[in-house]
């Protein structure tokens, strides 16, 4: 039997709070029984996820949609259940202040509006634990002409500079990236190289974080994913799947394959070692299938990726790279795609105690029925909630 021990071992993959509310397209959210009502609620469902799959050991919080008057209470609630709070991610895209920009917006007093908004997100770290604040921004125009480009990054740069003086020494920026949406004409940290322009004028704790469903059909992730961790820059994954745009689905679910690639980048780059500092985490929302299923799902397509990307022959595919031999090189990596490691990872985690079959110990659980019994009256979390 295979023994993936040395990689799966040190894989965590961070779950988001927000997988398990409501969501769904631009014109409907779908509500479900048993949707979360309380970040309290969603914590319980995200180490569920965790004591079957024994790799979710961390939950990311969005502010303000997961605020509490009590983060050290929170902190301790997430540790009664096994889990840790990890990523504190920013949200300057849902005030009508923000309709023309939040941190690269034109007026002094919206800007700072949004840096303040980042310096109660750090407080939230401090309390918490949390190493990561994760900045997105939907920040761009929709017109050319509508702003001034180079005068935004000025402004983005001044922003970002001023909130990461207030990072503390274990802490870290990271400044993820989007092609497009909301903006379409020019979003103002579009891609990597901007991402990576602006925090490395920041300091070594500012890093680039990598969403795999933010760029342009046909990109190359997985030649991004080499390259930043070529620089010591890339921070975190945001793990998606994606068949037109920023789809948000469960991750492989578009492109295995592309999933395998981008993991083997990783492994060879030393991002799995014990020591890395790269967070894997999933960002996704879940419109029309169950939520905590999902994210299951989701956590085993990264694990069954890594076990067969672990297995690729690096000398051997290494000697046929240097003697030019194409076929060969490829071949030595197609065979560890199409292996089926499924049987041993089933075995894996019989060994330490897991469920060989996550999915059917979920569905078995009546996990979903209790929720949907006791999770009555009061508001479900959703988009803004």
């Amino acid at each position: 039997m295979i023994d993936f021990s040395p990689v799966l071992d040190t894989l965590k993959i961070e779950l988001p709070s927000w997988a398990f509310g409501n969501s769904g397209t631009r014109f409907k959210v779908f509500g479900t029984p048993g949707t979360p009502r309380t970040i309290q609620e969603k914590i319980a469902d995200a180490a569920t996820v965790h004591r079957l799959t024994g790799l979710a050991p961390t939950v990311a919080l969005h502010i303000p949609w997961d605020t509490v008057d009590d983060y050290a209470a929170l902190r301790g609630y997430a540790a009664d259940h096994q889990v840790a709070l990890g990523t504190v991610n920013s949200n300057t895209f849902q005030d009508d202040d923000y309709k023309f920009g939040s941190l690269t917006h034109t007026d002094k007093t919206v800007r700072q509006k949004a840096i303040d908004h980042h310096l109660r997100c750090i407080e939230v770290m401090d309390q918490t634990g949390s190493t990561d604040l994760k900045i997105w921004l939907a920040d761009g125009t929709n017109y050319p002409g509508q702003g001034d480009i180079r005068g935004r990054q000025d402004r983005l740069a001044d922003s970002l500079a001023t909130i990461y003086q207030h990072i503390g020494d274990e802490q870290r920026l990271v400044l993820e990236y989007k092609f497009f949406e909301p903006a379409t004409y020019m979003t103002d940290v579009p891609d990597w190289g901007t991402s990576y322009a602006q925090v490395s004028a920041l300091g070594e704790r500012a890093m680039v974080c990598l969403d795999t469903g933010h760029h342009a059909p046909g990109t190359n992730i997985e030649f991004i994913v080499a390259q930043l961790l070529r620089l010591g820059k890339l921070g975190s994954f945001d793990f998606n799947s994606r068949f037109y745009a920023d789809d948000d689905l469960i991750v492989g679910a578009a492109d295995p394959f592309q999933l395998f690639r981008i993991v083997f980048e990783v492994i060879r780059g030393g991002g799995l070692d014990a020591d890395s500092p790269v967070a894997l985490m999933l960002d996704q929302c879940h419109n029309v299938e169950a939520k905590i299923p999902g994210q299951i799902r989701s956590v085993l397509n990264v694990a069954e990726m890594t076990a067969r990307a672990s297995l690729v022959d690096v000398d051997a595919l290494t000697a046929a790279q240097e003697a030019g031999d194409v076929l060969g090189a490829n071949a030595i990596f197609m065979d560890a795609f199409y292996t089926d490691v499924r049987p041993a990872l089933a075995a894996y985690r019989e060994e330490r105690g897991l469920p060989a079959d996550p999915m059917a110990a979920f569905a078995a659980s009546g996990y979903t029925e209790t929720i949907v019994a006791q999770r009555v009256g009061g508001t479900q979390s959703s988009w803004g909630a």
